[in-house]
This record gives structure tokens, C-alpha cells and sequence, in this order.
């Protein structure tokens, strides 16, 4: 497992399945690779917006939108992000996140931002796995403005149980997009995480910061003002599955108790403060 994947051409073979995933075939034969699909990981078609038949490619269903009100937002301070497994919480200490067990990664490294210590140390963290079973699209888990957006090149490991506990700094080597939001407690950061087969990361309120472009080598920065965005808005999507890595500031969430969240599966817009 482990040399096959550290010599497979990961970001090319990554932008390839995303163009083939995303190939319009006949109304019959799609309908019957999605519906094959959605029973492999069991997924409840009753939730998406669009009959199967409506969707033009397997990629495409892979982002569908949810029904209306399926998510009801809950009205505590923040929301869950995503539809995921959260895999690891805790309080960022020393500018260190937990990647697994015995393993941490920088704060710096991850964002790319040399004021991260004093945003987000001893503040909190919550790392959201992604599997095919979920939907795809990742809301802003509180109210604010959207101050900054940082897109990372970067490898496209996978982003599974043996990646992060065998690939040292993982999250600070695979590509990212963050998403800063500036919020009455203090900022919150919202970091999309690529993986192997993550065709792309696009970002639903910026076309122009789109992932895996395979040319793109240079970390790109982009500010913004008067962007208002509202806890359960769509900030963006996974075109394929992979990680969201929450980050809170000191004065925004508690850190008591975040332990309970590993191993926990939870919902977009779902309860938590």
C-alpha cells in the first residue's frame, strides 16, 4: 500500500478522474452508474434535490445539493461545516494540531500564515473526514465576513487512516484552500483539505480559486471586503471526497469536552457550540 502509493502519480491521476467522473453519458447508463453508486455506500436519494435521472454525470451527482430544509440550522453560535466523521478535536497548543495519534502538524506550515499563531493558538480544532457516502458541499459554520482566502498547492495524498498516521505533516503537504472568516467572537478558519481523487476544490462565492490545476505552483491570496456570509451558507465544494479542518480562535468556542466529538459522525448545519 504504501509504495504504491508514494510513486503513483497522485495530482494527475487526482485531475483525471475528476474529467471522467464528470462525462455525460446516456440518460439510461448514468442513471444506472449513479443508482450503483448510491447503493454501494448507501446513499439516501431521497435527500437530493434532483430526481437521479436529472443529473448529467456521476460527478455531478457526487455535488448535488440537498432538498430544501433537509439540514434545519440549529441556533447555537457555530454549526458543523459538513456531512463527515470528525476523526480529531482538540485545543491547538504550541501552534501543534493532532494529525493521529502520537502525530501533530504545524499551524503555520498548515495555513501559511505567519500571524496563525497569534489567531488561533489555544483556541480549538475539529478535523472532518469526508467519505463518498456524504454530501459534498461545505457550509460556513458561523456568522461574519469572509476576510481572506488562501489557496496552498500542494500533493494530493489520500487523506485515510494509514496517510495520516504514516505521512508526516499530511495536512500541511497536501493542497488547501482556506477560507478566513472574521466573526463577533474573534476569526474562524475553514480549511479545505485536497486528497487522491479530489478532482477539485471550488469555492461557491469565488470561481476564480479553483484546486488541482496541475500547473499551479504559487500560493495565492486573495482579500475581500464587505462579503457577508451567513451560518449555513454554501461556501464551497469536494468534487470527490476528502477532509475540512475547522479552526476557532481562543475566545469563539470552548474547548471542553471537544474530545467527545472523535469518532462521532455528524451533519451539515447540525448542533454545536
Amino acid at each position: 500500500m504504501s509504495a504504491i502509493t508514494r510513486f503513483m502519480p497522485k495530482n494527475h491521476l487526482s485531475y483525471l478522474v475528476g474529467k471522467l467522473v464528470h462525462i455525460k453519458l446516456p440518460t439510461f447508463l448514468n442513471k444506472l452508474i449513479i443508482t450503483c453508486f448510491a447503493k454501494a455506500y448507501d446513499i439516501n436519494l431521497a435527500e437530493a434535490e434532483l430526481p437521479v435521472e436529472k443529473y448529467p454525470s456521476l460527478g455531478d451527482f457526487f455535488v448535488r445539493r440537498l432538498k430544501y430544509g433537509i439540514r434545519p440550522i440549529a441556533a447555537t453560535w457555530a454549526v458543523h461545516p459538513a456531512d463527515s466523521l470528525i476523526t480529531q478535536a482538540g485545543k491547538i497548543t504550541s501552534g501543534k494540531l493532532i494529525q493521529a495519534k502520537n502525530k501533530t502538524y504545524s499551524l503555520e506550515s498548515f495555513t501559511q500564515d505567519k500571524k496563525s499563531l497569534e489567531k488561533y493558538n489555544n483556541g480549538s480544532f475539529l478535523t472532518y473526514y469526508l467519505c463518498p457516502t456524504d454530501y459534498h458541499r461545505v457550509h460556513s459554520p458561523v456568522n461574519g465576513e469572509i476576510k481572506r482566502v488562501v489557496y496552498i498547492p500542494g500533493a494530493l495524498w489520500p487523506v485515510n487512516a494509514w496517510s495520516t498516521e504514516n505521512i508526516h505533516e499530511l495536512f500541511s503537504i497536501n493542497e488547501r484552500v482556506l477560507i478566513e472568516i472574521e466573526t463577533d467572537r474573534g476569526p474562524v478558519g475553514i480549511v479545505f483539505v485536497g486528497a487522491t481523487n479530489v478532482g477539485q476544490i471550488v469555492l461557491t462565492f469565488d470561481p476564480e480559486i479553483v484546486g488541482n490545476q496541475l500547473l499551479s505552483s504559487a500560493v495565492i491570496v486573495k482579500n475581500y471586503s464587505n462579503l457577508k456570509i451567513n451560518k449555513g451558507d454554501e461556501l464551497g465544494m469536494f468534487r470527490m471526497g476528502s477532509t475540512v479542518v475547522m479552526l476557532y480562535s481562543e475566545k469563539t468556542i470552548t474547548s471542553v469536552g471537544l474530545d467527545m466529538w472523535i469518532n462521532e459522525q455528524v451533519l451539515v448545519n447540525s448542533e454545536f457550540s
